[in-house]
């Protein structure tokens, strides 16, 4: 999802948006990235894309910053034309594809682009048009799409067309955006909550899944970071509450707090394992995730962090942004 700085217009008119069409198309096939459903509306643009060979970052960069350039010269205006970085969302196919499909392509119709399902299909500036047979675009895989409505074109599209027509009556849909915050809200009062990230979308498990792979490689001890336990014992005393208190799970206020902050400073600064931490605190992997995430957008918790290791957590940011590349 990429939206215009401020929610300005993105495309003035049809040249601006065949402009940035045709960029897209070169670079799906440049980049081996495949297109499963986009719509063009006139502040924002809705992408579903699936990258075989390219990272998703590189192309949209090449994407973004490309069109930018060329709408400022033509335009004669200066200054950022998106609104900060694209949003993403990891998507789980097997259970959301065809229900992102049918969000994506009925957002013409949700904005007052269209007023029907008649001009939608003919709306040249949407993934869905390509599907029915009406427009083109290279690198748009709808033949994909078709074949899990039937195995005769005509009639896949037929059903297709209806599956999406059943989605106005839906509305917006807020979950497919970005609604893990929602399931964790609704979960939360239960015993327990289904593990969640809302920058990805599918089952808690998928969810697990892609934290494990994007989990840095385990090692017995993180480099420059002090033992867990010794972690666990400064954020005692800090609050004043014995440590063992700390690793039992207990949900008084206090206890919370600083178990958060040990799963802030442990995961967040010094690297060690979310499973690892859950098995020493006692509580799930899933739990020392969030608490790390929320905390880490507290400035009190930077401080906090900073104050109770100023001797490791700076050279611990070094070592961090030498690994990356920064």
């Amino acid at each position: 999802m990429v939206r215009g700085i401020e929610k300005r217009e993105i495309f003035i008119d049809d040249r601006d948006r065949t402009a940035f069409v045709d960029r897209l198309s070169r670079l799906l096939l440049k980049t081996g990235t495949d297109c499963l459903a986009w719509s063009l509306l006139s502040n924002h643009v809705h992408l579903l894309l699936r990258p075989t060979k390219l990272k998703l970052a590189d192309m949209m960069r090449r994407l973004l910053t490309g069109y930018a350039v060329v709408f400022n010269l033509r335009h004669h205006r200066s200054g950022h034309l998106f609104q900060n970085r694209y949003k993403s969302i990891v998507c789980d196919e097997d259970t959301y594809l065809l229900e992102l499909v049918r969000y994506i392509h009925l957002n013409p119709l949700r904005a007052g682009l269209v007023s029907s399902m008649r001009q939608l299909d003919a709306y040249q500036w949407s993934g869905h048009s390509v599907i029915l047979g009406h427009s083109k675009l290279l690198g748009q895989v709808s033949d994909e799409i078709l074949a899990m409505f039937g195995a005769q074109k005509g009639r896949a599209r037929k059903l297709y067309r209806a599956f999406v027509a059943d989605g106005i009556a839906l509305g917006r849909r807020d979950e497919l955006v970005g609604g893990g915050l929602k399931r964790l809200l609704k979960l939360s009062a239960m015993n327990g909550f289904e593990t969640y990230d809302e920058r990805i979308l599918g089952s808690g498990g998928f969810v697990e899944g892609i934290w494990h792979e994007s989990e840095p490689p385990h090692t017995d001890e993180p480099l420059l970071a002090p033992p867990i336990h010794e972690i666990i014992e400064r954020v005692a005393t800090v609050f004043g509450v014995e440590s063992s208190s700390l690793c039992h799970g207990s949900k008084q206020t206090r206890i919370s707090k600083a178990r958060s902050l040990i799963c802030f400073i442990a995961l967040k600064r010094f690297g060690y394992r979310g499973v690892d931490i859950s098995k020493i605190l006692g509580i799930s992997r899933s739990a020392v995730i969030l608490a790390a995430e929320r905390e880490s957008t507290l400035s009190t918790t930077i401080k906090a962090a900073f104050d109770l290791f100023p001797e490791m957590y700076d050279k611990a940011a070094v070592a961090k942004s030498e690994t990356e590349g920064s």
